[in-house]
């Protein structure tokens, strides 16, 4: 692991210096980016600069609708170099844009302020040059780097497995060689962007730069592993997190994938239950599977799924996918749902129970004269069968409600889900 820190830290030397001189030669400022767009090292400013790269050197990142603009230019399938177009609505001057790759990796791009005087033959070529070497070193950190996320993706898919000896002996590993403290609060979230055929390499990249702010992120320290279309995020808090923090991490990591991605992609969070020891991982990583199939089929959840809020919901999600279908409604329920007046009926059956059986709540939230009220839980009960006055009857109503709101909102299979398992 030193040996990695260190190559890490000379590379970025390396690469600041070779950005430096070739800023100096040309007189102009340059930026090296990462696939994502996000700043790796810039040069000082040559009089050249717009609103966009000041404020990225003040916010130390760039703002998400340049990401956006500079991906919807494609400049990460580009093979050759090329302008990227102004746009002056963002404060935003052209761009001469390099991809930086190697063998058959995109590493970076390399980007020049082509503002003023067009570039000369004799710069593109001082551009081209330094872009070589700029890849030499770029890719000598991704062998490196390579190295380290197999090592880490292979440790946390113990930690999180079936196999009792492996997540021991990982558990062991990462305390020991201080990856991961061993607690005291530790929390799973999982990540899955299914759906996306042909663009896996795209969305592993994407789930990288989404997930990696939460590594060093105070309260927490945390290790992440990224497969093809998903991702786990192991964290050990100092103190116990709250739901709106988990939730608010959720949301700028659905933020980030969206911004990176497209804003249409399909993206789901499951946060897991909190535990109190790295070693119980495996549980909270289980039941955050069962939160991203929640976020997955509950579009009121819009994306993210907390297990320690899905009540009732965390039972059935444990069912197979398979078995999640019509077969699971109680007949009672469907002779309701077939009815003519079954809409107007199963809200009136949905409020009440809701509120415990409470004819005026009931009431005053429908807007209902407690007559009207008292005719449609009448309705409901011949309907039904079932009276509304017995506890397991109501019981029978409410779970099948619950299961109807899962049904109504089916989503893929869970082969993205079980991908981004990473169990053994």
């Amino acid at each position: 692991m030193t040996m990695w820190i260190r190559r890490a830290r000379s590379g970025g030397e390396a690469l600041q210096t070779l950005v430096d001189g070739l800023a100096e030669e040309l007189g102009r400022s340059v930026v090296l980016a990462d696939p994502l767009v996000r700043l790796i090292c810039t040069s000082r400013h040559f009089g050249d600069e717009d609103r966009v790269r000041v404020r990225t050197l003040l916010q130390g990142v760039a703002d998400d609708e340049f990401i956006r603009h500079v991906l919807s230019q494609g400049v990460t399938g580009w093979t050759a170099p090329g302008i990227l177009p102004g746009r002056e609505d963002l404060g935003m001057q052209p761009r001469y844009c390099v991809p930086i790759r190697r063998r058959g990796h995109l590493l970076g791009i390399l980007k020049v302020m082509a503002v003023g005087e067009p570039l000369t033959e004799a710069e593109t070529e001082a551009i081209d040059r330094v872009a070589r070497t700029v890849a030499v070193e770029m890719y000598a950190d991704r062998l490196a780097s390579d190295v380290d996320e197999e090592r880490t993706r292979r440790f946390l898919g113990r930690l999180v497995g079936s196999d009792s000896a492996l997540r021991f002996a990982a558990h062991e590993r990462l305390v020991d060689d201080g990856l991961l403290p061993a607690g005291p609060h530790v929390v799973v979230t999982t990540v899955v962007v299914p759906g996306r055929p042909g663009t896996t390499g795209e969305v592993a990249v994407a789930l990288r730069g989404a997930l990696e702010p939460f590594r060093h992120a105070r309260p927490a320290r945390g290790l992440f592993a990224v497969e093809q279309d998903g991702a786990v995020l192991v964290q050990v808090f100092d103190r116990e997190p709250a739901e709106e923090e988990l939730d608010a991490q959720c949301r700028a990591i659905v933020r980030s994938l969206r911004t990176f991605l497209g804003a249409d992609v399909d993206v789901a969070v499951g946060v897991g239950g909190r535990r109190t020891a790295l070693a119980d991982a495996w549980i909270s990583h289980d039941q955050a599977r069962v939160a991203v199939r929640a976020a997955r089929r509950l579009p009121r959840l819009e994306g993210v799924g907390d297990w320690e809020r899905l009540g009732e919901f965390t039972m059935f999600l444990q069912l197979p996918e398979s078995a999640l279908n019509d077969s699971l409604l109680p007949k009672p329920l469907l002779g309701l749902l077939d009815d003519s007046a079954g809409s107007r009926l199963e809200e009136t059956l949905r409020c009440f129970l809701e509120n415990a059986g409470s004819v005026p709540r009931t009431a005053e939230i429908l807007e209902l004269h407690r007559t009207s009220l008292y005719y449609r839980l009448r309705r409901i009960q011949e309907i039904t069968g079932l009276d509304l006055d017995d506890g397991a009857h109501r019981l029978v109503l409410h779970m099948g409600l619950k299961l109807l709101d899962l049904l109504q909102a089916p989503r893929e299979t869970d082969v993205a889900d079980d991908r981004a398992a990473m169990a053994g």
